[in-house]
């Protein structure tokens, strides 16, 4: 079976005439004159009035937007949703000093946002650091074991998350 490009002019015999105006892995997606779109399965039966070839884009914008989603979510610093435990929501942390100056106050949900991107940049240059060529295994080694020792740094924060798959974690002990 050849797929038809996008511009190719079919009749349906439900639908009647109408143009290929998309074309994905499974569908066509038709605009049809009296009908509107619709999207038919490749393999339906219908006459092809005048068919286009080379128009073809047989992966759908979802199918790359998903795939885009994924590669950034892989390799860049931004970062998945992640949850404040519900206790924290609308509450506010409150840095009181102990000399006479004036406390600071701020949003308990922006200081969580800010220890979740000091977490995402950490895991990307966990990932930069792994993916490396410029340096050797032991090399990699030990600048893991200063990031792991940065995460065990951290976990005073999971107090924060409401899930504990969102937790930092460092050494575990051998006990």
């Amino acid at each position: 079976m050849k797929l038809l490009g996008i511009g190719s002019r079919i009749d349906h015999p439900e639908y009647g005439k109408g143009v290929v105006t998309n074309v994905s892995s499974k569908h066509y997606w038709v605009t049809f004159l009296e009908n509107g779109l619709e999207t038919i399965d490749l393999d339906s039966e219908f006459e092809v009035i005048e068919g286009v070839e080379d128009e073809v884009d047989t992966v759908s914008f979802f199918e790359v937007e998903r795939s885009l989603v994924k590669i950034l979510e892989k390799w860049s610093d931004t970062h998945e949703k992640v949850a404040l435990a519900d206790k924290w929501k609308g509450g506010k942390l409150i840095l009181d000093p102990g000399d006479a100056t004036a406390n600071k106050e701020m949003p308990i949900d922006t200081f969580f946002h800010k220890i979740v991107m000091v977490r995402d940049r950490i895991r990307v240059m966990e990932q930069k650091i792994n993916s490396s060529t410029n340096l050797d295994d032991q090399e990699k080694i030990d600048l893991q074991q200063y990031i792991t020792r940065i995460y065990g740094s951290l976990t005073s924060f999971n107090v924060l998350f409401k899930n504990k798959s969102d937790y930092f974690v460092g050494e575990r002990s051998k006990s």
